[in-house]
């Protein structure tokens, strides 16, 4: 696969399928990395947020890794989340993760216990030493409560050797999209990590796009990217934009009611005739009521007809 230094483009944070008992469903895992692939899409992160990695147990995690690869075969990077609070688990996950033939790894902030930004940081430079793999920050404090990482210590860590790029998925993630590219070349590989103004951290200087929700819109997603970093054309890319922002909406604005992204994801990937699976407790499907809520806001987005 190519060097991390190229990646670019749409690299969706894929879904793990689960059947209705809570069970790893692995011929629908494949399925969906498959299909993703078919759409054009230029990468792929699996065992991350999206793909419930809080939820998988180690051996269904690293199972899932060996999915991701199985299913892609080579046609697009596989990028493995690897991330755990301990540092010597997440060596270990992402040592399997090369073993088994992933490309990269996205090593979410060290979670829940609180490090001080030296240890954050600390963290990174260790698993750096102890595999091959281009490692890329998953800077998301609001999901680990760790401390963010600034572009400075981004930039820190590039000039270090120790990371190769960054899921900017922070509330100031465009913000920090523009600073990090002033800080580093084009060798750091700056990814959009949020969903809420995907069209802005694009045309701010982000190299690509990482988000749950481009298990639902993989093409347009593409088509978008391209706008901005192919054709440069701005009014097409925000065209393409204001397609998507319906659905962002459902989720921010809780139009259907208050239910996870994903549980929207899998409805409206059923709705489109596809499969969506379950998520694992606490997580809950949509009620036929929820989903008939949903319906209109798909067909905003062209998705169904």
């Amino acid at each position: 696969m190519n060097a991390a230094t190229t990646w670019e483009g749409i690299f969706p944070a894929a879904m793990t399928m689960f059947d209705k008992r809570g069970q790893l469903d692995e011929k629908a895992t494949l399925r969906h990395f498959d299909w993703l692939v078919q759409e054009g899409i230029q990468g792929i992160v699996i065992t991350g947020t999206s793909g419930e990695f809080i939820a998988l147990r180690e051996g269904e995690r690293r199972r899932v890794i060996e999915l991701g690869i199985e299913a892609v075969k080579g046609r697009v990077p596989v990028m493995a989340g690897t991330g755990y609070y301990s540092t010597d688990q997440t060596i270990e996950l992402t040592q399997f993760a090369e073993r088994a033939g992933a490309d990269g790894a996205l090593v979410i902030l060290p979670y829940y216990q609180l490090p001080k930004r030296q240890e954050v940081k600390n963290h990174y430079r260790t698993i750096a030493k102890n595999t091959d793999l281009p490692i890329f920050c998953y800077n998301n404090p609001m999901y680990s409560g760790a401390p963010e990482l600034t572009p400075w210590d981004l930039a820190e860590l590039y000039n270090e050797g120790v990371l190769r790029g960054v899921k900017s998925t922070s509330l100031t993630a465009v913000n920090q999209v523009h600073t990090i590219c002033l800080l580093t070349d084009d060798n750091f590989r700056v990814f959009y990590g949020s969903f809420l103004a995907a069209l802005e951290g694009l045309a701010g200087g982000a190299i690509g796009w990482i988000s749950g929700i481009l298990n639902i819109v993989p093409s347009q997603a593409v088509a978008l990217w391209k706008a901005i970093n192919k054709s440069k054309d701005i009014e097409r890319a925000r065209e393409l934009w204001y397609s998507i922002v319906p659905l962002v909406n459902v989720y921010t604005q809780q139009l259907i009611g208050p239910y996870s992204d994903l549980s929207i994801y899998r409805s409206a990937l059923n709705m489109m005739g596809l499969h969506g699976g379950y998520s694992r407790l606490p997580f809950e499907p949509l009620s036929e009521e929820q989903e008939n809520k949903l319906r209109p806001y798909l067909e905003e987005a062209n998705l169904i007809s």
